[in-house]
């Protein structure tokens, strides 16, 4: 495991400290969770770029002509 020295703003550490206190976590754990966080958020947008990317409009309009029309179901009408 490695060893990160971090410099925060007092505001920013206070939240940290009740946040994570208020989740019974350490401050360490609230952290590295939180960074987990953004960067399963930064590569998933990644993925989702690099897949719609890979992607053809004939293909996707073809797939769909195969759906059959139907009346929508009450509440999905929107």
């Amino acid at each position: 495991m490695s060893v990160l020295s971090l410099r925060l703003p007092n505001s920013i550490h206070r939240h940290i400290k009740e946040i994570a206190s208020q989740e019974g976590v350490s401050i360490n754990q609230f952290i590295s969770s939180a960074v987990s966080e953004k960067i399963s958020a930064i590569s998933t947008e990644d993925y989702l770029v690099q897949r719609a990317n890979r992607a053809n409009r004939d293909e996707f309009t073809k797939i769909l002509s195969n759906v059959p029309k139907r009346t929508p179901v009450n509440g999905d009408e929107l």
